[in-house]
């Protein structure tokens, strides 16, 4: 594979050979994603502060330990005093942003919460932490909201692009529709979000081509991040069943590494997370994705008595540290990926910045 044209596009059959590659393919593919994202973006990783909200989710999709029929799951939800606690300890430890995630709701009294944690962010901060959503689906004028209540980045995995694989993995009705997921993202495009997105990688009934299409479908929306990682199974899903016929987890967190190289010679300009469930496989999992070209790292900053029972999936790292180990943990490792922490700053997509 000739790497010297990168800032070319790159066609679906070279997608799949690149994310096939081993040997010295490989060395030289993880190179020249590093360089590109340093000649681009530069080597700065931005921190997001995640704080995962609550656990209580209307949606039941299969591959997901906090999935509503799940009878297992101790469900939980912050008060307001714990999320403004853990964004005051963002903002004072110069994170620059935080990230509300929680389990999918569309009650009145969610979206009015929502919106008025937004306004109490903005304001114990002075204005000075991003903050990005990850909550699931929502109306256009919800979108809205959130973002006239100063939320100004959001997450929606797409979790694959392919709608048959999509079905396969969701239940089969309109509460779980493929095209509605499309129509949120561009939704929250028009709302004026640096919009991201992000699939499962090493999922049953998934091949190469369907991932080399989740790295085009990426380009075709013009996202603006985009966090994805393997796929980890829960034992209370009922994908968990499967879970024989799967890639080992080592083959998953290798193809989640190509998926990274691939989007930065893909994307060269946009933000990409080294998620946790890279972690989840390799203790240096996170560390490893820096070092091939992702500039976006999210500690987990939940109170820790809540994190276990935000499982999504089996093995979850991070779960009795205190927030003060985690971040010392994360400066040690991004320094040592060979990248420089840029605190207080949003990090917002370059990418997005073009379009402006």
């Amino acid at each position: 594979m000739n790497f010297t044209a990168y800032h070319q596009p790159i066609h679906k059959e070279e997608l799949v050979q690149l994310l096939a590659c081993e040997g010295e393919e490989e060395k030289a593919l993880f190179a020249r994603s590093r360089q590109l994202r340093n000649d681009t973006i530069g080597n700065n990783v931005y921190l997001r502060g995640l704080i995962e909200i609550s656990n209580i989710c209307t949606k039941d999709c299969l591959y997901c330990g906090i999935r509503k029929s799940n009878p297992h799951a101790e469900r939980y939800s912050l008060t307001d005093e714990d999320i403004l606690q853990a964004t005051r300890y963002a903002w004072q430890n110069h994170y620059g942003s935080v990230v509300l995630q929680g389990g999918e709701r569309n009650d009145t009294g969610f979206i009015l919460r929502i919106e008025h944690l937004l306004k109490e962010i903005k304001k114990l901060s002075h204005h000075e932490l991003g903050i990005t959503l990850s909550l699931g689906e929502q109306t256009e004028d919800t979108y809205k909201r959130w973002f006239d209540a100063g939320a100004h980045r959001y997450l929606l995995r797409i979790e694959t692009s392919n709608s048959q694989l999509y079905q396969k993995i969701h239940p089969q009705d309109k509460q779980h529709d493929f095209h509605t997921r499309l129509q949120c993202l561009r939704m929250l495009q028009k709302c004026g979000y640096q919009t991201g997105t992000g699939v499962m990688i090493g999922l049953p009934f998934q091949t190469l081509e369907d991932l080399a299409d989740d790295l085009l479908f990426f380009k075709d929306m013009d996202v603006d991040m985009v966090g994805m990682g393997p796929y980890l199974e829960h034992k209370d899903t009922p994908l968990w069943t499967l879970r024989n016929q799967l890639l080992t987890q080592e083959k998953r967190l290798k193809l989640g590494l190509h998926m990274i190289s691939c989007l930065r010679l893909l994307m060269p300009d946009i933000n990409i997370a080294a998620t946790t469930a890279l972690q989840a496989i390799a203790p240096d999992g996170r560390e490893k994705a820096l070092e091939i070209g992702a500039n976006i790292i999210m500690p987990n900053i939940t109170p820790v008595a809540k994190r276990a029972s935000y499982q999504l999936y089996e093995n979850k790292p991070g779960m009795d540290e205190g927030n003060e180990e985690t971040t010392r943990q994360l400066i040690e490792s991004i320094r040592q990926s060979g990248c420089d922490i840029h605190p207080d700053s949003w990090g917002d997509s370059p990418h997005w910045k073009t379009k402006q």
